[in-house]
């Protein structure tokens, strides 16, 4: 059984962002939602979600700030909500790299139904490039259609890695990481835990070095072919 499809909303009225809420419940997916821009670009890196609702005006950082920010770490579909139809010129714009907007007041049943064609365009994407499959539930992940044989440490640094491909983590992230349930990990074993990981995915994809080491930093995953 596949995970629910995780959605944030970021909205700084409450009603607005509770009436989303129940709506994709409803429609099944695992929503959540934050209030400012700054909790929403937390939240993205910590969990990443298959769309992002995002409201234009918001305290702190708005929704442009956000977008651009999140465009930095993330290519995640950004739907942006907005009440101002002077700014839909800039919210479509390379410059802020959002997906679809919708104009407030907006209707509930539009929403979902942009919800449902961005999921549908990131996960085509996703199949399409990427692969690893995550089974958050199952605390395992697929490599070209075989499950690998992971320790829960190995799960944790594999599993960022992959979330955040091409992104460099240092190796004290990496072992804060590492140290998720207390177990005793030091620098040195992070290298190791590596080592351990690389070896796994080879065997399933020969040939395959898709865990880069950055001299002197640490380490990113490189998305293969």
């Amino acid at each position: 059984m596949k995970p629910p499809v995780q959605v944030l909303v970021v909205e700084d009225d409450a009603k607005i962002a509770q009436l989303l809420l129940d709506y994709l419940r409803n429609d099944g997916y695992a929503a959540r939602a934050v209030h400012d821009g700054h909790a929403a670009l937390r939240e993205i890196e910590r969990e990443p979600p298959a769309v992002v609702l995002l409201d234009l005006m918001l305290p702190g950082l708005d929704g442009i700030g956000v977008c651009r920010a999140v465009r930095r770490f993330s290519d995640v579909p950004i739907l942006m909500l907005t009440a101002r139809v002077d700014e839909v010129d800039r919210l479509l714009g390379l410059d802020t790299g959002a997906d679809d907007y919708v104009c407030k007041p907006f209707s509930p049943r539009e929403v979902m139904a942009r919800v449902r064609a961005l999921v549908r365009r990131s996960q085509g994407r996703n199949a399409a490039a990427s692969p690893w499959q995550i089974d958050e539930d199952g605390l395992r992940i697929c490599w070209r259609g075989r499950w690998l044989t992971l320790t829960p440490v190995e799960y944790r640094l594999l599993r960022t890695l992959i979330l955040h491909p091409g992104r460099v983590y240092a190796r004290s992230q990496l072992l804060d990481i590492a140290r998720g349930d207390a177990v005793d990990v030091s620098d040195r074993t992070i290298d190791s835990h590596i080592k351990n990981l690389r070896r796994k995915i080879q065997a399933v994809d020969p040939g395959v070095d898709a865990i880069t080491s950055v001299y002197g930093v640490g380490y990113r995953l490189d998305a293969p072919d």
